[in-house]
């Protein structure tokens, strides 16, 4: 999602891709704030501007590498631009191009008041779809190069947080998803475009026609794991998986990790704080904590930062009925279970662990008519396989967790700004 491809004139690729988790375009960020108002650029698209987005990241390549710029006639998200080479048709779906900050999300179409005042021409952009919708087909070169049957229809299809959520059955207000790959996202059908007027939530067109979703981002989900891992973690012996040796030191670890506490802004944050420049914190050890002890800290500091996004849920009226997993974290009972305790709320995880691969693969039966809309082919074949009830004891225990874990931004952004500028520095949940 979010990535930049660029094309001139002859269609091919004119840089490498800016990628949804470089951060580079801060400073145009700024200046859409100020060239927009960070109000009415919610109101326009339902999101605010943020270093992710494709809009700050197309506004950098125009200041920063102006004989680029010169050549470009069309962009493309990655997965369109796989597309346009299957099918020669320049496309994207409502799901995807909401997160372009060039979007009018409400109305589902390019919004003409963003392009202008940024001095764009919708004319580089692709044309709308909904997710279902068959854009295309596979071209001879393409079946030549690939061996799929010429004349394969070919759906909008979605981002992987769209396509997953579809995958795991997240169709409906009411359902919600909690996924933990690099990044971990929180994710909530709804029936209109909530939007949370503080930009802290991500509101988009779902996959599902007529459907929105409401979406919480946390940077470094998994990466956190996978960082101690790399840095930190043992080495695999007898062929076993480092990931597994951690967890089952961390399993021997109470609730609460004896006080250590983990920040895991290793690339920034989204939710809540929409701070590229947050850092992540390790704290709260003694010389009785051991590497167990930081392992389970860090899948609980995970577990809180995603708990944020269920608290401004809250503000909101966004209903919470039930809540699936997916993702990597998924696979891990023990992270299953410390998310439980943290939400206060069972847990499920579903028989297809493929996730926004199965979620694209629903969509492109509807898109042929194998059902007639995606929740009715959600109802048909996506199942609940296991569920998980939060522990009395541990969910006590996370919930006085949870309250000093959000202590720690406001900390950091003062350590940071220097010492009393708590009130100027450090942005409130």
């Amino acid at each position: 999602m979010h990535g930049t491809v660029l094309l001139n004139d002859r269609d091919e690729v004119l840089r490498p891709a800016i990628i949804w988790c470089d951060q580079r375009s801060s400073a145009e960020c700024n200046e859409l704030n100020k060239l927009i108002g960070p109000d009415r650029l919610i109101q326009l698209t339902c999101n605010p501007a943020l270093t992710n987005f494709t809009l700050t990241k197309l506004l950098w390549v125009r200041k920063n590498e102006p004989q680029v710029w010169r050549k470009v006639r069309h962009l493309l998200l990655p997965k369109d631009y796989v597309r346009f080479k299957l099918t020669g048709t320049r496309a994207i779906d409502v799901a995807e191009a909401s997160g372009t900050l060039m979007l009018d999300v409400a109305q589902r179409k390019w919004s003409q008041p963003i392009l202008d005042a940024c001095e764009l021409d919708e004319r580089i952009l692709p044309s709308l779809f909904e997710s279902p919708e068959v854009v295309g087909a596979i071209t001879p070169a393409a079946a030549t190069e690939t061996g799929l049957r010429a004349g394969t229809p070919v759906i909008a299809g979605a981002g992987d947080q769209a396509a997953g959520a579809v995958g795991m059955g997240i169709v409906r207000p009411g359902a919600v998803s909690a996924t933990i790959g690099t990044s971990g996202v929180v994710f909530a059908a709804s029936a209109r475009p909530a939007l949370d007027p503080r930009g802290r939530l991500h509101t988009f067109c779902h996959a599902a026609p007529g459907v929105w979703h409401v979406m919480g981002v946390t940077q470094s989900a998994g990466l956190s794991l996978r960082w101690f891992r790399d840095n930190f973690g043992p080495v695999a012996s007898e062929g076993r998986d480092p990931y597994d040796c951690l967890c089952e030191e961390a399993a021997a670890v109470s609730p609460g990790a004896d006080g250590a506490l983990w920040a895991p802004y290793l690339m920034g944050e989204r939710t809540p704080h929409l701070d590229p420049e947050a850092r992540a914190a390790l704290i709260g050890l003694t010389a009785s904590h051991g590497r167990g002890h930081v392992v389970r800290a860090i899948l609980e500091g995970v577990a809180f930062s995603l708990r944020d996004s269920f608290t401004i849920f809250e503000e909101m009226g966004v209903p919470v009925d039930s809540i699936r997993l997916g993702g990597g974290g998924a696979r891990s009972k023990l992270w299953r279970q410390i998310q439980a305790d943290v939400y206060g709320h069972v847990v499920e995880t579903v028989e297809a662990e493929e996730g926004a691969a199965y979620g694209a693969a629903i969509l492109a039966g509807v898109g042929v008519g194998l059902w007639p809309d995606v929740e009715t082919a959600c109802r048909s074949v996506v199942r609940v396989a296991d569920r998980t009830m939060p522990e009395p004891h541990g969910h006590e225990i996370m919930r006085r967790q949870y309250a000093k874990f959000r202590a720690i931004y406001p900390a950091l952004k003062a350590i940071e700004c220097g010492a009393g500028a708590e009130a100027h520095c450090a942005a409130p949940y």
